[in-house]
């Protein structure tokens, strides 16, 4: 990964969780101090999308790390799978969150429920993202498998040589 690709991946990722941390302190001022306004679906809805902000900002350092790890060289390693990992578990996070979304805006789509069913079908799509991040996890393991096996045989030649 050249000097240029991390440089912008970085100041994305940091544009990314500057504005999920100012959204997010719009929605817990907005809880704290807007009881009149508080029915039960924007209470809800306010209180989920907090939950999603959490799961997207983990990811994010995640990623950070990741990137670091490519930048070092030492990406191909079992310290990598942990921030795998979080990136899956992040994004199936944010899934269920949709699901919930989708529960609580449900009752307000019964005059058109296909919303509702779009909307789930939406959720279903994050699901499989999260099904090809677990695939190149798989990737990754092989590929410190292999480079594990490599190390061995190439220990193993220096010492016949």
């Amino acid at each position: 990964m050249g000097r240029l690709t991390v440089r912008a991946l970085r100041a994305v990722l940091v544009v990314v969780l500057a504005g999920t941390v100012f959204v997010q302190a719009g929605l817990v001022w907005a809880l704290a101090t807007d009881p009149e306004d508080g029915s039960l679906p924007l209470t809800s809805l306010r209180v989920i999308t907090i939950l999603g902000m959490v799961s997207a900002q983990v990811a994010l350092v995640c990623v950070w790390r990741l990137v670091a790890m490519v930048r070092r060289g030492t990406v191909f390693s079992h310290a990598a799978f942990r921030y795998v990992d979080g990136v899956i578990g992040s994004i199936v996070a944010i899934a269920l969150l949709w699901f919930a979304v989708t529960a609580v805006n449900a009752p307000g789509q019964r005059e058109d429920p296909g919303v509702t069913v779009i909307m789930a079908g939406i959720a279903v799509a994050i699901l499989g993202v999260a099904l090809i991040v677990l695939v190149l996890r798989m990737l990754l393991a092989q590929a410190v498998a292999r480079d594990t096996e490599a190390a061995q045989l190439k220990a193993e030649l220096d010492e016949v040589i």
